[in-house]
């Protein structure tokens, strides 16, 4: 707008639909209609001011359709692989970013085991009982102390992790490999578990408090005591998974059909509509 400019467009594999209700427009965020490359989550804070000055001219096509175009136009793209680094920094992949940013640290790896009694404590709750206290308990993240577990090694940094990570780990001599549970950069320890099926990986629910949900379709927004069958993810390229929002008063939690892997406090979920994009949020 500072440029004068009517539009933004952008190389964005999603698509902008309008719809008129009651004499209003109303902007739509959809996904691209080449599902290996919809990149429709990375928009999901765009509000509606936003999206009337935006166009997605590729949203409608194919990559390889659009490869075929910028090879008919003589550009040097055209044949390009796709590009698999941080955008505006180049070919470096994040934990290789990450240590050139941060000084390495030694902490401790803990090791929690998957029976530890620790997972058992929202089994009086089920996915049926939508009361605000088993909402609280179904998306309540599991805390973790050193006592808890055994220490198995050291790394150089609880920043370098994330949730569901296997690699960096770098400890040997175990049954099933290891994968990163939980990170606690205030002490500077990561906790993990043996097996891609480890307790400590799934959750059936997560919360976003109610500062941080943020709606595409401000229409659409819940009240207090709401409802709204959706289908949601909480990472790119992630497949879809049924789910349901319940607006309460101190937030909106969002139950799945199925547990989900790899819940990361920090990270956006995303919540559609078949292929539209309604809303999004903060996982707290």
């Amino acid at each position: 707008m500072q440029l004068n400019a009517n539009y933004v467009a952008t190389g964005h594999y999603c698509r902008k639909e309008i719809i008129n209700l009651n004499g209003k427009e109303i902007f739509q965020l959809k996904a691209g209609l080449d599902k290996n490359k919809d990149q429709s989550y990375f928009l999901c804070q765009l509000n509606q001011e936003q999206l009337s000055k935006a166009l997605f001219p590729i949203g409608h096509l194919e990559k390889s359709e659009v490869r075929k175009i910028a090879s008919e136009a003589g550009l040097s793209t055209a044949e390009k692989k796709d590009s698999q680094g941080l955008c505006f920094i180049g070919k470096v992949k994040l934990p290789e970013f990450l240590q050139l940013q941060l000084k390495p640290k030694k902490g401790d790896i803990i090791e929690i085991d998957q029976e530890h009694p620790l997972f058992n404590a929202n089994k009086e709750f089920n996915k049926d009982n939508t009361s605000l206290e088993a909402l609280q308990s179904l998306s309540k993240n599991y805390i973790y102390t050193p006592e808890l577990g055994e220490k198995v090694g050291e790394h150089n940094g609880a920043h370098y992790f994330t949730i569901g990570q296997r690699k960096g780990i770098n400890v040997g001599g175990k049954v099933e490999p290891l994968f990163v549970i939980d990170t606690d950069t205030k002490t500077n320890t990561i906790y993990v578990g043996q097996g891609t099926n480890h307790k400590g990986l799934f959750r059936p629910a997560l919360k976003v408090s109610n500062t941080d949900v943020h709606w595409v379709r401000d229409d659409l927004r819940l009240n207090i005591g709401e409802t709204l069958h959706v289908k949601s993810r909480i990472r790119y390229r992630q497949p879809l998974e049924q789910a349901t929002l319940y607006q309460k008063e101190d937030g909106m939690y969002i139950i799945f059909e199925h547990d989900q892997r790899g819940i990361a406090p920090g990270q956006f979920v995303a919540w559609y509509s078949d292929d539209e994009l309604l809303g999004s949020g903060i996982i707290s």
